[in-house]
């Protein structure tokens, strides 16, 4: 029988700008305990800038590591703002959290963050749990939201390169604040539009058309 427990989490379901990235990390009881004691915990916890960054990154080269399986599903603006058009963003997650189950080994356990969202795939994993704060209730979901959010910050990065030279440090994650706003307005001045990287699906302020033009090519696949 299996000892394998699986954790399930994102990062960046709320930003305006940039994709949602979903992770599933399998870890053995033995795994578990050792990435406890380096101090896995929720992403949140480290706080944001760069040596947030370095700190979540190194444990996530620990959790690639001693990890039975890590995987990532990468969900981008077009796809997000297509499921939030018709109020399925739920959906969306559960979908691709499914793929991840599918993906990985056979696990005794299942533990995906967000009671209401996964508690539905609960009728195909009987071993599944839903669960609010699933990263105190299981090492494989402090995992996974790390490595979720590591993903998430790295495409994020790139995407700020492809402006810095223009725009100047696009800074905030992409998420709803003076960073983005910032951008957004100068892009919106320069070009009339939305960047490609921007969700549709947000309502922003001073945009009349939500045209787009095709990224800079962005690896978005598992390393």
């Amino acid at each position: 029988m299996s000892t394998l427990v699986l954790g399930i989490d994102e990062a960046g379901r709320g930003p305006a700008l940039g994709p949602l990235v979903m992770a599933a990390v399998a870890l053995e009881p033995s795994a578990a305990r050792r990435l406890t004691r380096a101090g896995v915990c929720d992403s949140k916890r480290f706080g944001a800038g760069a040596k947030a960054h370095e700190a979540r990154t190194a444990l996530v080269a620990l959790i690639e590591t001693v990890a039975s399986f890590v995987g990532y599903e990468i969900c981008d603006v077009e796809v997000v703002d297509a499921y939030v058009s018709r109020g399925a963003l739920n959906e969306l997650e559960r979908e691709r959290a499914r793929a991840l189950v599918l993906r990985a080994p056979a696990a005794r356990r299942i533990v995906a963050d967000g009671a209401r969202m996964f508690g539905p795939l609960r009728e195909e994993f009987a071993q599944l749990e839903a669960c609010d704060q699933g990263e105190s209730v299981h090492a494989a979901v402090a995992a996974a939201s790390l490595c979720a959010k590591v993903r998430r910050d790295d495409l994020f990065a790139c995407i700020a390169g492809r402006y810095a030279g223009a725009f100047g440090p696009l800074r905030g994650g992409g998420y709803v604040n003076a960073g983005t706003q910032a951008f957004s307005r100068a892009y919106l001045e320069t070009y009339g539009a939305l960047p490609p990287e921007a969700r549709a699906s947000w309502p922003w302020p001073g945009a009349p058309k939500l045209l787009r033009v095709p990224p800079t090519p962005c690896e978005t696949g598992d390393p």
